[in-house]
């Protein structure tokens, strides 16, 4: 098990990620012998960063701070999901690993503008099929196959009406388009929501 998540006070959900680690008998710290984990190369984020952490989108790094777990003293990133009222934190060593990242450039962000113009396409195959890739493609933390998702289930006004599966895998990967963009232009949410929705009423035009 990757992830362990609890309930803080104020009811904030808090999702600790330790990939790798494994919570077998006794309670971190009971043993009197200690384990150091090394330190590998790691990513070079600091506080207020913005980040993509692939299942959850754009989070904020808060701080950076060091836990014991069974016995191994870690140095991990806090990552404030503030919209889902989350925090996340990252070993250090493996938000490689685990697919984190920068927020996308400018000409990723304009390359998704451009996919989005561009025409649906949609596999012949069952939906259970197509709507597992999109899931993946959503979680991918890629921006463009993320655009990809938006484009393929876009549907305008003259087209028939979304299934309820579709709407929730087309609004969860168009939350996350806009999200980043929004932190990318360093804009409100809302002004990259209404950016998208220009550039989709176009190309339905």
């Amino acid at each position: 098990m990757n992830q362990a998540h609890m309930l803080s006070g104020n009811k904030r959900r808090e999702d600790v990620c330790v990939p790798g680690v494994f919570f077998v008998g006794k309670r971190p710290g009971a043993n009197k012998g200690k384990r150091w984990m090394s330190k590998p190369k790691k990513m070079e984020f600091r506080p207020n960063d913005y980040v993509v952490y692939p299942a959850h989108g754009v989070g904020q790094i808060i701080s950076i701070e060091e836990q014991e777990i069974a016995g191994l003293k870690l140095e991990l990133f806090v990552i404030s999901f503030e919209k889902d009222k989350m925090t996340l934190r990252v070993p250090t060593n493996k938000a490689a690993e685990v697919g984190m990242r920068t927020l996308s450039s400018p000409d990723v962000v304009s390359k998704a503008m451009t996919t989005l113009k561009g025409k649906a396409r949609v596999k012949k195959a069952m939906w259970s099929r197509r709507a597992q890739e999109y899931e993946q493609k959503i979680n991918s933390g890629d921006l463009i196959a993320i655009a990809e998702v938006v484009r393929d289930l876009h549907r305008a006004d003259d087209q028939r009406e979304q299934s309820y599966s579709e709407r929730q895998l087309y609004e969860a990967a168009l939350e996350r388009l806009t999200r980043e963009v929004a932190a990318v232009n360093g804009a409100d949410e809302s002004d990259a929501q209404r950016e998208v929705g220009e550039v989709l009423l176009s190309r339905a035009a």
